[in-house]
């Protein structure tokens, strides 16, 4: 696990605990991306404000390149059956191990067989080929494309009502390219093409990286010591054009942007380790150092997650948690189809 050298003290999980009234929780999305409310965090005059998402430009220091990630969610929630019982079997595919081969999370799992056919279509099933590991086959070809055919949008848990076909559009951002994640990249969900063109004219450039998102990023930090948390581990590739866009914008003294805490995680990565592809299990809490982001938008996050953790460590604790409060008092909207946040 990848810690930060200049933690000041040991955090207490409870230190990243708060209260959220579930009728803030999104349930759904709104009509159109951008309307999102936008929470201005400044943390040099220690000020909250309040915007829009489509105002984001206000908000922005000038010719700042924003760095995005372009990981595209996979249809990862399987609903099919055992052919040779007929019994109901779920199973949600976790990471893509290449060609047939899948980690995920099966129920029941003590009912399946190894080796069990498991159909979720004609011609689409898997078998459960390795137990302990939890890693299923699939017995065909081309498994991704037939997975937008028979898979469900793996709406996340808190989420309390089954995907529908606009989520296929909704639950992606409009630059995803490559598949792979099983959760979105949410901040980036605010995103119009109309808001990134006004963005480009008003002189600030874009930079796509990829961070394929696991169900990990859902884990709640159960060790009351944080630093004994062990992090989960995710893919993660900069191109040769995304990594000279961030190195010219360094050295011009440009500000760089991360939408979202896995572009910033990404970036933050390579800052540590110079390698450009790769497995990151950082793990980004108080006392960390930023060496590449100089501001992030962010949506607003689980208690006790490392993903809240992420941006206390960006904001400091005792802001973020200003700002949450301040949020939960003005009734935003929270966690994947919520509202946003920009801490400049």
């Amino acid at each position: 696990m990848e810690c930060p050298s200049d933690v000041i003290h040991v955090m207490k999980l409870s230190d990243f605990d708060y209260s959220l009234p579930d009728e803030l929780i999104a349930q759904h999305p709104l009509e159109k991306r951008d309307e999102a409310r936008l929470l201005v965090v400044d943390r040099a005059s220690r000020t909250i404000t309040h915007s829009s998402f489509r105002d984001l430009g206000k908000h922005l220091p000038s010719d700042s390149l924003l760095v995005v990630n372009n990981s595209k969610v996979i249809p990862a929630r399987l609903l099919g059956k055992k052919t040779r019982s007929g019994g109901q079997v779920e199973v949600f595919l976790l990471k893509h191990l290449g060609g047939r081969r899948f980690e995920a999370m099966l129920r029941p799992l003590k009912k399946i067989r190894d080796n069990e056919p498991l159909e979720f279509a004609p011609g689409v099933s898997a078998r459960l080929i390795d137990r302990e590991a939890r890693i299923v086959e699939f017995d065909c070809d081309d498994v991704l494309a037939k997975l937008e055919k028979v898979g469900h949008i793996p709406l996340p848990p808190y989420i309390k009502r089954e995907d529908d076909a606009a989520d296929r559009i909704d639950y992606q951002t409009v630059y995803a390219k490559y598949a792979g994640s099983v959760a979105a990249p949410t901040a980036g969900l605010h995103f119009t093409e109309a808001l990134m063109s006004s963005l480009k004219m008003g002189g600030h450039s874009f930079a796509e990286v990829t961070l394929h998102v696991n169900y990990g990023t859902f884990k709640p930090v159960e060790t009351e010591n944080i630093t004994e948390h062990p992090m989960h581990s995710e893919d993660y590739v900069i191109s040769p054009v995304a990594l000279k866009a961030v190195v010219d914008a360094k050295q011009l003294g440009k500000k760089i942007i991360a939408v979202g805490t896995t572009s910033c995680r990404v970036l933050e990565s390579y800052a540590r380790s110079h390698e450009d592809a790769g497995e990151t299990r950082l793990f980004l809490y108080p006392g960390a150092s930023f060496h590449l982001v100089d501001v992030m938008i962010t949506n607003f996050h689980l208690p006790k997650s490392t993903l809240f953790m992420l941006v206390s460590a960006f904001g400091g604790l005792d802001l973020v948690r200003s700002a949450y409060e301040e949020a939960i008092r003005a009734k935003y909207r929270f966690y994947s189809y919520g509202d946003a946040m920009i801490i400049v």
